[in-house]
């Protein structure tokens, strides 16, 4: 096994033009379990430490600018205001180690579907760019995925940055795990409210092939939100409504049975959480009319 240590993003873009099947190295919380547990074993590894524009972020009027290898320590610790759903996922990420190890970038490069930052930012609608020695390019979070560990990037091709609007209304995240820390998720569930288009986006993970949204479910509560006037009138939702909307987010799922939980289990979990999200986030919306800031 080759270590490659470029020294400047162009570097590091020349090497992978140079070596397609390099992996890109930089928390390396998922690479080198795989390493150490002789689950992979890369002809070249691609070290992105050293490339200092992937640890930086940038709030701008409307979007964050959110660098590959942001650890997720700094994401919920100076981005809460601006993206509080991947605050909240980045808090049940790992370990502390890990945390300040680990960022975005990683998730998306494993495409894992039980990535903890995946649906928080299928929730947020976010943007991955991209970059090759061809040049950049954007990717719509929900186009990224392509099937189980794999993702939209060509063989030539870095994650660079992740472009994220700032929330424009609450949003949650919840996660189903065997313990507290340290765990792959069981299932996991993000939801946004976006009152300035007055749509709600959902993210699903670790529930399906791949990280996904309840489109059937965002269709129907946008819906009845809209008819019911409710965005105006800042009602409670009726139990029916939210109870619709669970169980749509539920048969959205698409899970398998493994040493973590059944199916089963799975898609009621998807709908619980989808049906309390729901109400958390809706009485933060009726107490503010708008909010900057995710519960912990």
């Amino acid at each position: 096994m080759d270590f490659l240590r470029p020294a400047s993003w162009e570097e590091a873009l020349a090497a992978k033009a140079e070596h397609p099947t390099a992996v890109p190295l930089s928390g390396g919380t998922d690479v080198m379990v795989e390493i150490n547990f002789d689950h992979r074993r890369p002809e070249y590894l691609l070290d992105l430490n050293r490339i200092e524009l992937l640890r930086e972020w940038e709030v701008g009027e409307e979007n964050v600018r959110l660098g590959a290898a942001v650890p997720y320590t700094q994401i919920m610790e100076n981005l809460r205001a601006e993206l509080p759903g991947l605050a909240l996922a980045s808090h049940t990420v790992a370990s502390p180690q890990i945390r300040n190890r680990g960022g975005v970038g990683g998730n998306l490069g494993t495409a894992s579907p039980a990535g903890d930052a995946h649906p928080a930012l299928l929730a947020a609608g976010a943007e991955v760019e991209v970059e090759s020695v061809r040049g950049n390019r954007f990717i719509p979070i929900d186009e990224f995925y392509t099937g189980v560990k794999r993702n939209a990037l060509e063989p030539d091709e870095l994650i660079k940055t992740v472009h994220i609007k700032k929330a424009d209304g609450p949003q949650q995240y919840s996660k189903v795990g065997t313990r507290n820390a340290m765990v792959i998720a069981v299932c996991a569930f993000g939801l946004a409210l976006h009152p300035e288009t007055r749509t709600v986006r959902t993210g699903i993970g670790s529930a399906s092939p791949t990280p996904i949204r309840a489109k059937e479910a965002e269709a129907f509560l946008n819906a009845a939100l809209e008819e019911g006037g409710f965005w105006d009138n800042g009602k409670i939702i009726t139990p029916s409504i939210a109870k619709q909307f669970a169980d749509l987010c539920s048969g959205a799922a698409n899970p398998i049975d493994d040493v973590r939980g059944t199916a089963k289990y799975r898609r009621h979990a998807v709908g619980i959480m989808a049906r309390r999200q729901l109400g958390w986030t809706w009485e933060q919306y009726r107490g503010t009319g708008r909010t900057l800031e995710g519960a912990a």
